[in-house]
Order: C-alpha cells, then structure tokens, then sequence
C-alpha cells in the first residue's frame, strides 16, 4: 500500500494551494481517508475526513469553510483544495487511510488510521 503526496509548498495568505494523495497497492477499498497536519511542537490533528463509500464529509473547526476534501475514484487520488490561507495553517501535512471499520465521530482521529502517507511541507507566510 501506497500513499503518495503532491502539491505543497510555500504560498502567501490569502491564497490557494491543492494537496493530491494519490492511492495505489490496497486490494480493499478503505472506510475513510483523512487529512492531518502537524506544527512543530504541535500534535498532529485531523482536518478534513471523507467517507470513500460517500456520505458527508468531515472538517476541523479551523478549516470550515475554507477546506474542501474530495476523492476522484477513478483516479484512486484523494484531494485537498485549501482556499483563504492563513499563517496557521502552516505545517507538515499527511494523507491517511482506514483499514477499519470506524464510526462517524472517530472520522478525524489519529487513532483510526492505519495507512500514511511521507507528508509534504506547507508554509504560509508573505
């Protein structure tokens, strides 16, 4: 199993940036996917789950309205579209997988998770 990132990198605030995670190697479809980032000196923590069968998608509180989490089946990629970004949103982000069968309020936990991806930088700064 396979997770591999594109996208990050160094944008001003204010601006946009799309992560892709692009999935490869399961021979089982996963119950959810999930974006996490960690700061230095930070724990890492979900931003934006979303359910591969369909269903509603999940966001952290600092994200809403901002972040938008989609899948492209056909493509086996996970996307992230980050729009009106913030110096805190500055951090290492990692795509993630389930092997489980996880509950709707579990949709943004760590402990959920048992596929990662490397992660890719993302700096918000001008």
């Amino acid at each position: 199993v396979q997770l591999v990132e594109s996208g990050g990198g160094l944008v001003q605030p204010g601006t946009s940036l799309r992560l892709s995670c692009a999935a490869s190697g399961f021979t089982f479809s996963p119950s959810y996917m999930c974006w996490f980032r960690q700061a230095p000196g930070q724990e890492r923590e979900g931003v934006a789950a979303i359910p591969t069968g369909g269903g509603s998608t999940f966001y952290d509180d600092s994200v809403k309205g901002r972040f938008t989490i989609s899948l492209d089946n056909a493509k086996n990629t996970l996307l992230l579209q980050m729009n009106s970004m913030k110096p805190e949103d500055s951090a290492m982000y990692y795509c993630a997988a389930s092997g489980f069968r996880i509950a709707t309020t579990q949709a943004l936990a760590e402990y959920a998770y048992n596929y990662w991806s490397q992660g890719t930088r993302v700096t918000v700064s001008s």
